[in-house]
């Protein structure tokens, strides 16, 4: 009897070991191929295979539209019973959930872990009048509705950037004149052409017509001043604003509690390695790495924080 019950104890400690060490691992990217989401999802696990960390199968699909909530319900529905399901998402995803009155709720799934960043930068004309971050948002305070200012989609981060803007500086969040673009070169061109005061973007999008002239930066919404990049901060300008398109993976909803924290595991390996470093070069992305619990209650402070800016400017109810 006892040889009979050891026997069974080793077969659910193989059965166990094997869930975690599985070979194989399914990857929810909810965009289009060749965008953020599908880059971050596909180069971090490109870096855990030549890091030794993760070498086994990985299978993608690429789900896009709505801010990556159709994607992300395709992976709630998928993932149930099975070990090792990933998903990609960001900070777009939590404004997209109220904006498409999703049935996506964050909270269901496994926080793995937050790894990139990429913060944004308010730029305006080179021939505009305002010298500083202060100077347009005199501009925006004193008539809002004429003060239109370009960005990505409503209610990403680009458009609550703004809004924390007008927040930390009194004005009028209601009254904002944000106008969407299709992306970061459109957003530049109604910049040069007189139809937007000013545009967001990230500082990829904008770094390289501020360095030709065509455009020139205000400010930057990082915490600190960026390395190479001689653009003062919002907060140092006295607008207390720091917000950032992050991106980062998510377990599925029933992964088991050993595969997580074996997960986890693997991502703080990564986020150590000189292959995902050189990753982070090439791509021009801020290392932002965050995992387990810790991320769990940032995502339910970003959920919080951004919410309540998208019920301030009039945009969600």
């Amino acid at each position: 009897m006892k040889l009979k019950r050891l026997f069974q104890g080793m077969l659910a400690t193989t059965a166990l070991l094997a869930g975690v060490a599985s070979a194989q691992v399914s990857v929810m990217l909810p965009a289009n191929p060749g965008g953020g989401w599908d880059g971050t999802g596909r180069n971090a696990f490109s870096a855990l295979n030549k890091a030794g960390i993760y070498t086994g199968t990985v299978n993608y699909t690429n789900k896009g539209g709505a801010g990556g909530t159709i994607g992300l319900a395709e992976f709630a529905r998928t993932s149930k019973g099975k070990n090792d399901q990933i998903a990609v998402f960001g900070a777009i995803t939590v404004g997209a959930i109220t904006l498409n009155n999703s049935p996506v709720k964050l909270s269901n799934f496994k926080p793995i872990a937050r790894l990139t960043a990429e913060h944004l930068v308010l730029a305006v004309s080179k021939d505009a009048p305002y010298q500083t971050l202060a100077e347009f948002v005199e501009a925006l305070k004193a008539n809002p509705g004429a003060t239109p200012v370009g960005g990505g989609s409503a209610g990403g981060v680009d458009h609550i950037a703004l809004a924390l803007l007008a927040q930390a500086s009194g004005a009028d969040v209601a009254k904002l004149n944000y106008i969407p673009q299709a992306g970061g070169t459109d957003t530049v061109t109604g910049i040069v052409n007189g139809t937007l005061k000013a545009g967001l973007s990230g500082i990829s999008e904008f770094q390289q017509f501020a360095e030709t002239g065509r455009i020139r930066i205000l400010g930057i919404t990082s915490a600190e001043r960026m390395e190479g990049l001689d653009v003062p901060t919002f907060k140092e300008q006295g607008f207390n604003v720091e917000i950032a398109n992050w991106r980062g993976v998510l377990g599925g909803v029933d992964m088991p509690e050993a595969n997580h924290k074996e997960w986890i595991k693997r991502f703080e390996a990564l986020n150590d390695s000189a292959e995902w470093k050189e990753v982070l070069k090439t791509q021009g992305w801020t290392q932002y790495f965050l995992a387990g619990e810790d991320f769990a209650k940032f995502i339910q402070d970003e959920n919080e924080r951004i919410n309540k800016v998208l019920k301030d400017a009039g945009i969600s109810k």
